[in-house]
């Protein structure tokens, strides 16, 4: 926690740089995209551990993302405790249910049909971790004096970015999940009402029979997303 005496203004010169040829830019560009491309969301888990020590590495990489006026307005809860994850599945199974119910709308539903999702989600029981994603709306300082943060969603979508990364990196898959309301979290893993819960992601290894959705391959080419200027 930040105390008054630590916020002021003063230039340090730049402190880490990355510094390479032309050449080797467009290898280590072209290495990570290699990377990232064998990324995939991943809904079937096998109870292999994951080293608490790989989990908090990578939210450290998470925590080291740029956010609005460096507020880092983000809280990161991971979760190992079978007890606790059993009851979050059930909360969310619950809500999950009133969604595919109805509650989610005709062309919500539709949209989920090729991803081939339901209200079952064992998975969040069977992988080894949960990481549930907070949202700051304020931050305290170390005198208790609340303060705003700024660009929050920004912030924390950037920040879960480098965390999915990073636990692609170190060899896991993911899976985001958004259970909507996700209100209960907040009372389940005792964090304050400042806080809104934005994410669950599972972690953890592949189950050996695991499968993704064809449709999952399907990405939009190159010149659909880019325009040069």
């Amino acid at each position: 926690m930040f105390s008054l005496q630590d916020l002021h203004y003063q230039p340090l010169p730049l402190p880490d740089r990355i510094s390479m040829p032309d050449a080797d830019m467009v290898k280590a560009a072209n290495l990570y995209y290699q990377t990232m491309r064998c990324r995939h969301t991943v809904r079937d888990y096998c109870d292999r551990p994951v080293p608490k020590e790989v989990i908090e590495t990578c939210i450290k990489t998470a925590g080291s993302a740029p956010s609005g006026a460096n507020h880092q307005p983000w809280h990161f809860v991971a979760i190992e405790n079978p007890q606790l994850k059993r009851q979050i599945r059930e909360a969310a199974e619950e809500e999950e249910q009133r969604f595919y119910a109805g509650g989610g709308g005709d062309e919500w539903i539709k949209a989920l049909e090729p991803i081939g999702t339901n209200a079952d989600k064992p998975h969040l029981e069977i992988a080894p971790w949960l990481i549930v994603i907070f949202a700051q709306r304020y931050g305290e300082l170390a005198s208790g004096e609340r303060y705003k943060n700024y660009y929050v969603p920004d912030s924390v979508g950037i920040a879960t970015g480098f965390l999915i990364s990073a636990l692609h990196h170190a060899g896991l898959v993911s899976l985001t999940h958004t259970p909507n309301p996700m209100r209960f979290l907040n009372a389940l893993l005792e964090r304050p009402k400042s806080e809104k819960p934005v994410m669950i992601l599972t972690v953890g290894h592949p189950h050996k029979d695991a499968t993704v959705p064809s449709v999952a391959k399907l990405k939009k080419p190159i010149d659909e997303i880019l325009t040069w200027a």
